[in-house]
């Protein structure tokens, strides 16, 4: 198991500014120790317009690379991949995610069982949860092909195999009902909702994510390309009906009905315009706490909301 507490020093890596105090990228990227420890990662590898080793964040292979070489480097994760097109979550803000659900249980607490709503082809938070803290965690998702990736991963890595299970969600109108199983008990649940309303509205997010990619690189002109999903997310992963405000409320209702099975029920929620209408239903069920969990890696900011019935 990785140790949470572990850090590197190296001159050329700046410090990712408000990352959780655990979290073990606060001193950016060692390149060439990734490198080491997963060679696939070097023909990505190439000096900025700062001189400093990076990669180029708008190809989605590199992503991908990058990815697996965190992912094996600090988390002890071999062989970790995703198919084309499924969504290539950043590793230093989803182990935040954890770090700050380990704060909100209790470091004290060693038994956690935790739920991932929507785990999607990368099962990325299950597999830092079990690695950095060792919880039991259940992963579930409506789309059968990303939940067969999820199981070659931990096929791939033994040590999962006791840890981490999978379920499929049948019904696309539930999220809990056919997952959470009879007398089941979790600590916590997490998701990542999809944060568009359609494919159409996800493509012209990642294009202004090129623009944002350019400019940061120093180019001019904005990219004209056509627009790839750098960090991936096809289907449910990236949009549904109604975008990320209907999906929330969904969840928050469902979570009323499962409010006896789960300490406390997490979401990311990425639009600010999201969060004062999310926190008005969810008090209007009758949580008894609710908190807004503001995450910060650079100048990017998320906020998780969590709320609890007990």
């Amino acid at each position: 198991m990785s140790n949470p507490h572990r850090s590197e020093k190296s001159q050329a890596r700046p410090v990712r500014k408000g990352l959780h105090p655990r979290n073990l990228h606060n001193q950016g990227y060692d390149f060439s120790a990734l490198v080491q420890s997963h060679p696939a990662l070097a023909p990505h590898v190439k000096p900025n317009a700062h001189g400093d080793l990076s990669i180029d964040f708008a190809d989605p292979v590199a992503v991908k690379t990058l990815n697996a070489a965190l992912l094996n480097r600090h988390y002890n994760i071999v062989d970790w991949d995703i198919p084309e097109g499924a969504l290539c979550p950043p590793i230093p803000g989803r182990a935040d995610y954890i770090h700050y659900m380990a704060d909100l249980l209790g470091l004290e607490q060693r038994s956690i069982k935790l739920l991932d709503i929507g785990t999607g082809a990368n099962g990325i938070y299950p597999l830092l949860a079990c690695q950095i803290y060792g919880w039991q965690c259940v992963g579930s998702d409506i789309n059968p092909q990303s939940l067969e990736n999820v199981a070659t991963i931990i096929a791939n890595n033994p040590s999962l195999k006791e840890r981490f299970t999978l379920r499929t969600q049948h019904d696309k109108n539930h999220i809990f009902e056919g997952i959470i199983q009879a007398g089941e008990f979790f600590d916590v649940s997490v998701c990542n909702p999809p944060f568009h309303a359609s494919l159409d509205e996800a493509l012209k997010g990642s294009q202004l994510k090129l623009n944002n990619l350019a400019r940061s690189r120093g180019e001019q002109k904005p990219t004209t390309q056509t627009p790839t999903l750098n960090f991936g997310g096809l289907g449910a992963e990236l949009w549904c009906k109604g975008g990320e405000q209907l999906f929330l409320k969904k969840l928050i209702r469902e979570s009323k009905l499962y409010s006896a099975q789960c300490r406390w029920f997490t979401s990311l929620v990425s639009k600010t315009d999201n969060v004062k209408p999310a926190k008005k239903l969810i008090r209007k069920l009758g949580a008894v706490d609710v908190r807004e969990i503001e995450m910060k890696q650079g100048n990017k900011i998320t906020r998780v909301l969590a709320w609890t019935f007990m």
